[in-house]
C-alpha cells in the first residue's frame, strides 16, 4: 500500500465505469410466466429500453430507438405496462400512447395532439376486459398550467379518449379491482405535495365509465399511497396517520381503515415518480436505517429493495446492495432467482465497504443522520499524518434520502481518498412522518444546519481533514450547497448541480408539480416575502465564502438554466470565484455518458485546484 495525498489516489473507478455497460434497472413487472422491465443506458444517450424474460431467454421489446419515458410531472416514471403479452408504453418523444405485440410494429392508442406532447400518459393499468387502458392524464395548453386527470383510453386503436376523473389539481395510481366493478384512486390539491395531503376516491366502474365517485378515506392530516386490490376484492392502502407509512386494510363500503403490520418503518416512499410498489398481497418492505427487508423473512442478499409486484407465491422486484449493480429478481414458493444478473463490476470487494450509518446532533437539540463512507482503496493510504478531504452529499427532493444501494458515484471519489457522508438532514424521508415535516417552513435553513453539522460531527471524531470539507448536491440539494458555503470557514469549495437559486422565480417556473412546494417548505407568497429573499441564494451572492463550481442541463425544464446562469453572472461580475459548465440535451439529472463523465471530471479537477493538488499521481 503506497502513502500519497489524499484525492490523488490512482482509482480503477474511472468516470467512464460510472456509465460504461451499466444500466439502472427501473420497474420490474410480471406477466403470466413472463416479467418485463426498464434498462436506462447512459451509453445510449439515457434511454429508456424495455426488456421482457421469457422462457429463460432475455431479449429487447422496445426498438433500438425507442425511448420509453414519460414526462406527466416532469418527473415522470410509471411509463409502461405488460398485459397479455403485449406492451403500453408512452414514447418520450412525442409522448403518445402505443401499444407493442412483441415481433410486430408498435399501434398508437392515444392520438396526435394538437400540441406537441400535448398529450400525456402514465401510471396505466389495462382493465380487466381489456377493453381500457386508464391511467393519469396530462393535458399541456401553451402558456398556461397543465389540466391533469385520470383518463380511459380504447385498447383497440380506435385512438378514443375518455375523461373518467377531473378537478383535482393531481391524480395518481388508478386502479380497477379484479371484477371490474369498481375504480380507485389517489388524488390531491395545491399547495399539498402527495408526502404532504392526499385523498384515496372510490368510483363505481362499467365499460370506459365511472360513476357515483366518492371519497373513501383522507382525514386532512395523511398521506394515502398505493392503493392495490387483491385477487378476492379487498383492498390495500399505505398512509402515514400515525407517523409511519405503513400497510392498511381499507373497506370499499365506509373507508374504514384496519392496519396489517405495524412498525417504525415507512413501507413506502415519497411519490416523487409514478408506478412505485412496496407491497403486495402477504409481502411488503420494511426498511430499518442501512437496509431494505422483506416481512416475509426471506433471506436476501440485498440492501435496497424496489418494485415489487406479483403475490406472496410469485413475486418480482429490483434488488441492489452496497456492492453490486440492481438486477431484477423473482422470487417463486420461497426460490430466489436472478433473471439478469448484474454486470461483474471489475472491482475489487476492498474498494466497495458498506457504509455506517451515523446519527448526529445538529442546531435546536435536533438530531439528524447519514451514511458514512470512509476512503477505500487497497492500493493507496493517506501520507503519514493526513487526514482525508470530506465531500458531503446532499440529495435531492428535498424529502429524499440518502440510498441504500451502491453509489458509484461516492466510490468515486473514496477510491481516490475522499471520505463521503451522505446526509439525511431534518425533512429526509425512510424516518416518519415528524421527521419529514421538521423542514416544513424550514427549507434552505434546517437542511444547511444540518449540512454542516454533518461535517464538523465527523471532523470532530477525528475522521476528516477539517480544512479541506467540500459539499456538493444536485436540485434541492443544490439549493442547500449554494446556502452551506455562505458559512465562513466550513466549506473550502462547493459543486452545485441545477440547484435552486431564485425561490421566487421557483413560484412562477412553469413546473405545475412543484410550483407550490415552497408554500409548505417556506410559507405562503406574498405574505412569506422577506423569507423568501432573505433564504434565496441569489439575494447572497456576497456572503459566498468558497470557490463555487456550477453544472446544468440546458433542457432542464424542473431547475430551468437561469437559475445557475444568474449566480454564475453575479459571482462572475463581482469577481467571485466560480466555474459554469452546461449540456446540451441533458434535462434534470443526467443521463447521457458524455455529460455524466465530464461532469465528475470537472467537479474534481476542480476541487484537487482548490486543494493545491495539481496532479492525479
Amino acid at each position: 500500500m503506497s502513502p500519497r495525498a489524499a484525492g490523488t489516489w490512482p482509482s480503477p473507478i474511472t468516470p467512464e465505469l460510472l456509465v460504461g455497460g451499466a444500466v439502472g434497472i427501473g420497474e420490474v413487472i410480471p406477466d403470466g410466466n413472463d416479467v418485463w422491465w426498464s434498462e436506462s443506458r447512459a451509453l445510449e444517450g439515457g434511454r429508456t429500453a424495455i426488456v421482457r424474460w421469457h422462457d429463460g431467454e432475455v431479449a429487447d421489446v422496445s426498438a433500438a430507438d425507442s425511448n420509453v419515458r414519460t414526462s406527466v410531472h416532469e418527473y415522470g416514471g410509471g411509463a409502461w405496462w405488460p398485459h397479455d403479452g403485449a406492451l403500453y408504453y408512452v414514447e418520450f418523444k412525442d409522448q403518445r400512447l402505443r401499444k407493442l405485440v412483441p415481433g410486430d410494429q408498435p399501434m398508437f392508442l392515444s392520438a396526435e395532439p394538437p400540441h406537441p406532447r400535448g398529450l400525456r400518459f402514465a401510471d396505466g393499468r389495462v382493465s380487466p376486459d381489456g377493453n381500457w387502458f386508464v391511467c393519469v392524464g396530462e393535458r399541456h395548453h401553451p402558456g398556461t398550467p397543465p389540466d391533469n386527470e385520470l383518463w380511459a383510453v380504447s385498447t383497440d386503436g380506435s385512438q378514443e379518449l375518455r375523461v373518467i376523473a377531473s378537478g383535482a389539481h393531481f391524480y395518481a395510481a388508478p386502479r380497477i379491482s379484479p371484477d371490474g366493478r369498481h375504480l380507485v384512486w389517489i388524488q390531491w390539491n395545491h399547495p399539498n405535495m402527495p408526502w404532504d395531503t392526499t385523498e384515496l376516491w372510490i368510483a363505481d366502474w362499467a365499460d370506459g365509465e365511472a360513476s357515483n365517485t366518492r371519497l373513501l378515506a383522507g382525514n386532512g392530516d395523511e398521506a394515502l399511497q398505493q392503493p392495490t386490490w387483491l385477487a378476492d376484492g379487498s383492498l390495500l392502502a399505505a398512509t402515514d396517520r400515525t407517523d409511519w407509512w405503513n400497510v392498511y386494510q381499507v373497506s370499499v363500503h365506509d373507508g374504514s381503515l384496519e392496519p396489517l403490520a405495524q412498525g417504525d418503518f415507512d413501507v413506502v416512499e415519497p411519490h416523487w415518480v409514478f408506478g412505485g410498489s412496496r407491497f403486495i398481497d402477504g409481502v411488503q418492505v420494511q426498511p430499518d436505517p442501512t437496509r431494505d427487508r422483506l416481512s416475509t423473512g426471506t433471506a436476501l442478499p440485498y440492501s435496497m429493495l424496489e418494485s415489487l409486484f406479483g403475490d406472496a407465491s410469485s413475486f418480482t422486484f429490483v434488488g441492489g446492495s452496497y456492492a453490486a449493480a440492481p438486477e431484477p429478481v423473482r422470487v417463486r414458493d420461497g426460490e430466489v432467482e436472478v433473471l439478469r444478473p448484474a454486470a461483474p463490476l471489475g472491482i475489487d470487494a476492498a474498494y466497495l465497504p458498506a457504509p455506517e450509518f451515523i446519527t448526529f446532533p445538529t442546531a435546536g437539540d435536533a438530531t439528524a443522520h447519514g451514511l458514512f463512507y470512509r476512503p477505500a482503496n487497497p492500493e493507496a493510504e493517506c501520507l503519514p499524518g493526513e487526514l482525508p478531504p470530506l465531500l458531503v452529499a446532499i440529495h435531492g427532493g428535498p424529502t429524499g434520502s440518502a440510498s441504500r444501494s451502491l453509489r458509484m458515484g461516492h466510490r468515486f471519489w473514496t477510491s481516490r481518498g475522499f471520505a463521503v457522508v451522505d446526509v439525511d438532514y431534518r425533512g429526509s424521508s425512510g424516518y416518519g412522518r415528524a421527521f419529514r415535516n421538521l423542514l416544513r417552513g424550514e427549507w434552505c435553513k434546517t437542511d444547511v444546519e444540518d449540512a454542516i453539522a454533518a461535517a464538523m460531527y465527523l471532523a470532530k471524531r477525528g475522521e476528516v481533514d477539517r480544512d479541506r470539507m467540500v459539499i456538493r448536491g444536485g436540485s434541492a440539494g443544490g439549493t442547500t450547497t449554494l446556502l452551506s458555503v455562505m458559512e465562513p470557514g466550513v466549506f473550502a469549495a462547493g459543486a452545485n448541480y441545477f440547484g435552486v437559486s431564485d425561490l421566487v422565480a421557483l413560484l412562477s417556473d412553469d413546473h405545475k408539480f412543484e410550483s407550490q412546494y415552497a408554500v409548505q417548505l417556506i410559507g405562503p407568497y406574498p405574505e412569506s416575502a422577506d423569507v423568501y429573499a432573505a433564504r434565496s441564494p441569489i439575494n447572497r451572492i456576497d456572503e459566498i465564502a468558497a470557490p463555487l463550481i456550477v453544472l446544468q442541463g440546458a433542457d432542464d425544464t424542473v431547475v430551468p438554466p437561469h437559475h445557475s446562469l444568474s449566480i454564475v453572472d453575479t459571482m462572475q461580475a463581482k469577481g467571485l470565484s466560480v466555474e459554469y459548465h452546461e449540456y446540451p440535451g441533458e434535462g434534470h439529472g443526467f443521463r447521457g455518458a458524455a455529460a455524466v463523465t465530464a461532469s465528475i471530471e470537472a467537479e474534481l479537477a476542480f476541487y484537487l485546484r482548490v486543494f493545491g493538488l495539481t496532479t492525479q499521481t
